[in-house]
């Protein structure tokens, strides 16, 4: 007799079905499993006994082989320990085919037959609704995770024994709403506002501009300006996550092990260390594990010092920069993962951080900082659309806005909202920025009055802009226009996106 389960498992950032075949002869007792399993999978074998043993289950003495379909897919991890187990029990009689028949499963078991949470459940789930599954039976603990998905039904299973009854009807399952889930709390999280930023105002207002429509921004300054705590007062300016949002964050931090039963609520906020791999920011490994940058998608990746970040780390994020999502190929595969970030970097204007102090004198060579502005290349730097420079705050001043009354986080974030609104009514669709757009959209999309035409042609010559710049000032100037409840781009909004793209 032959014994099917179905099952799937994450696959990059999608997921791939599973038929886990199961067969009984007779001979010597043995467990074995065939089908490109990895060390983990094989190592199944021991866990599914003692889950079944432990269950007050029988474990068949025969010869048991087990076969993944299909063979040539790589499979790894524990997720299918628990239909490797629902397997043996049809083998032995304890279960029968209509019990399991038409139901994916999926799950690690424990020794005393326990289900353990696992990474990619979304993926997972997608790919059981995608083949036609109308139930799914997952961990207890990725319940919350699984119910984003709507249009299947998912139950959470805490044991092989209440699963065994509930396959018989003896006991009633939960089932994944939109009410057991569980918001997720990590760093992302701080309570860094805008009011809580001293004086650069000009600052400040680069920042609602990048905020507002998705543009990658630069600050240079001295050290202790401000430039640290004005970008984590950005993360709390970001709009609230859509639905379709929400799913995909929480999709790869599951992927990626950070999180299994807990949903993201908030736009991620990365900030990782400059002496960062290029792997750990851009993504890979042997599991094609995504980075930093897929981290961020649909949030911030905080570079705080981006000169002191190796120079290959640095160039490998031209590519996402434009194309908003990463490709990874290892021998085996190729996976491709979201990376819809908005950058925000600093930097201090030499390595001692004090050209142009008029109270510190600098201590740098001419050659230290030729070299230190230089690892921020010219295409690296071209995809940057807002560049901004500002000074040291005076120790007299820093005491005057506590004194100020007025919310200025709530005002701006106000403002930023409004612009959102703008930019989803001008495009049709949540998600889309200004800064999204194609060079095609920004000729079909956006108007300027003609003097502002006239402005770009002259300072598109006399600043030598690149075509992708070219197309950066416009966005940037039709968000400006945006957060000015202007439907056209005037020549004031312009004049102001070409003062950013001064290096």
């Amino acid at each position: 007799m032959i014994a099917k389960i179905h099952s799937a498992i994450p696959h990059g950032f999608g997921g791939k079905m599973v038929e886990v075949e199961g067969d009984m002869n007779k001979g010597l007792p043995a467990f074995n499993i065939v089908g490109m399993a990895n060390k983990t999978i094989n190592e199944a074998k021991e866990r599914v006994r003692s889950a079944i043993t432990n269950s007050q289950f029988s474990f068949p003495s025969k010869k048991i082989t087990i076969s993944l379909a299909p063979a040539e897919l790589q499979k790894d991890g524990a997720y299918l320990d628990l239909p490797i187990a629902l397997s043996v029990l049809v083998l032995s009689g304890q279960l029968i085919k209509e019990d399991v028949a038409k139901k994916l499963f999926v799950g690690e078991l424990s020794l005393n037959g326990e289900l353990r949470p696992i990474k990619g459940i979304i993926n997972v789930i997608e790919a059981a609704k995608k083949a036609g599954y109308t139930e799914v039976y997952v961990p207890i603990n990725n319940l919350a995770q699984a119910s984003l998905i709507s249009g299947i039904t998912i139950f959470g299973v805490d044991t092989l024994q209440n699963l065994f009854l509930a396959l018989k009807e003896q006991l009633n399952l939960s089932k994944a709403t939109n009410n057991n889930f569980l918001p997720m709390k990590t760093k992302m999280q701080n309570n860094v506002f805008l009011d809580h930023v001293r004086g650069q105002k000009l600052a400040k207002r680069a920042m609602e501009i990048a905020i507002a429509g998705h543009h990658n921004i630069l600050i240079s300054g001295p050290p202790g300006s401000g430039k640290t705590l004005l970008a984590k007062a950005a993360a709390n300016l970001l709009p609230d996550l859509t639905p379709e949002e929400k799913i995909d964050i929480t999709k790869i931090y599951s992927i990626a092990g950070l999180s299994t039963d807990e949903i993201v609520e908030q736009r991620p906020f990365r900030n990782p260390h400059h002496t960062a791999s290029s792997t750990s920011i851009i993504g890979g490994g042997a599991a094609a594990s995504p980075g930093e940058i897929s981290l961020a998608h649909k949030g911030i990746l905080f570079l705080d010092e981006i000169p002191e970040f190796q120079r290959s780390v640095l160039e490998a994020l031209r590519q996402p920069l434009e194309d908003k999502e990463i490709s990874i190929s290892r021998a085996n595969h190729k996976t491709t993962y979201p990376a819809d970030f908005m950058l925000v970097a600093t930097m201090n204007p030499c390595p001692c951080g004090y050209l142009g102090d008029p109270t510190h004198e600098c201590k740098c060579t001419e050659i230290q900082i030729q070299n230190y502005q230089k690892k921020l290349s010219g295409p690296l730097f071209d995809r940057i659309d807002i560049n901004i420079t500002v000074e040291k705050v005076e120790n007299t001043d820093l005491l005057k806005p506590l004194l100020d009354k007025s919310d200025e986080h709530t005002v701006v974030k106000n403002n930023i909202t409004e612009a959102i609104l703008r930019q989803k009514a001008r495009y049709g669709r949540d998600g889309v920025y200004n800064s999204s757009l194609s060079s095609f959209e920004v000729s079909q999309k956006i108007k300027m009055e003609p003097q502002a035409e006239k402005l770009l042609a002259s300072a598109s010559e006399k600043l030598n802009l690149s075509a992708r710049s070219y197309f950066k000032t416009i966005k940037v100037a039709q968000t400006i226009a945006d957060l000015d409840n202007s439907n056209i781009i005037l020549v004031k909004h312009l004049a102001e996106a070409l003062n950013y793209r001064k290096r």
